[in-house]
């Protein structure tokens, strides 16, 4: 294949935009040092990795997968979730923050207990 055009690649990669960044993605690995596949015949790497892509020498599959690996800033990794220790007095704070949205909830079994009022935390004034 001499000369290589969109429309010999476009019948295995439909999507030209999709067609432009594999083709980039297979340069730029041609420019790195990776095996070709077909002779050179004084082309550049672009047109190489088009001529690849057209004559189905390379995997566009895995060219897409390289593709989108490279953009990725974050790599998944699977790690096993440990199970969390509560603190010391963390599911008694928790039940609290669960009353103050419930007041109907009690947590306590006393019903004799009552909460202080502000008077009696702030202290009352001394008489005259």
């Amino acid at each position: 294949m001499a000369r290589v055009t969109v429309e010999d690649c476009i019948e295995k990669v439909t999507n030209r935009f999709e067609l432009v960044m594999v083709a980039a993605q297979r340069a730029r690995k041609i420019g790195s040092g990776a095996p070709l596949t077909i002779e050179r015949d004084d082309d550049k790497n672009c047109v190489v990795s088009l001529r690849e892509i057209a004559g189905e020498n390379v995997g566009v599959e895995d060219l897409k997968e390289e593709l989108t690996r490279s953009h990725q800033r974050i790599i998944a990794q699977e790690e096993e979730e440990e199970p969390v220790d509560f603190m010391d007095g963390e599911e008694e704070w928790n039940a609290m923050a669960a009353r103050k949205v419930d007041p109907d909830l009690d947590i306590n079994d006393d019903d004799d207990a009552s909460e202080p009022s502000l008077e009696d935390l702030a202290g009352k004034p001394a008489e005259e």
